[in-house]
């Protein structure tokens, strides 16, 4: 199983945080890694993406799997026949006190094709939600602020 997990905190109220984090309409302000999204958040909704994992973003349908409102919201691909490839992405917030909040990013991906997809995509997935996790503590951090 590969897996990518980031823990961050944000100097931002757990509320103004999950504003950023669910206005999709908005990524392409502050999201390097998914410059693109459209999701209706509910469990079995879909989210697309575009999705940097190279110079030019690639297109992706995955399915909201549960919803926590204000707190978190996880996804997951269709999974490929044969247990070729499962992923899922969870992302978290704690509330720290009033203007502080803990950002969690949990992704794994499994199936027999995972050390493929892995040795191809890894590195650009670990950067990249790397840059959506300074990029959500930026603009969070700015909202909060003004």
């Amino acid at each position: 199983m590969f897996t990518v997990d980031r823990t961050l905190d944000i100097d931002a109220p757990a509320d103004v945080v999950w504003q950023v984090l669910t206005d999709f309409a908005h990524y392409g302000e502050w999201n390097p890694f998914v410059p693109e999204a459209r999701c209706e958040l509910r469990p079995g909704g879909a989210i697309e993406m575009q999705v940097k994992l190279r110079d030019k973003p690639q297109f992706q349908r995955e399915w909201v799997h549960s919803v926590g409102p204000g707190q978190t919201f996880s996804y997951r691909m269709k999974p490929v026949p044969l247990g070729a490839l499962r992923s899922e992405r969870v992302q978290m917030l704690q509330a720290l006190g009033p203007n502080r909040t803990r950002y969690i990013s949990h992704f794994e991906l499994a199936g027999w094709l995972q050390p493929l997809v892995s040795a191809i995509f890894g590195e650009a997935m670990r950067q990249g939600f790397e840059a959506m996790a300074l990029g959500l503590k930026r603009q969070a951090e700015a909202k909060a602020r003004r």
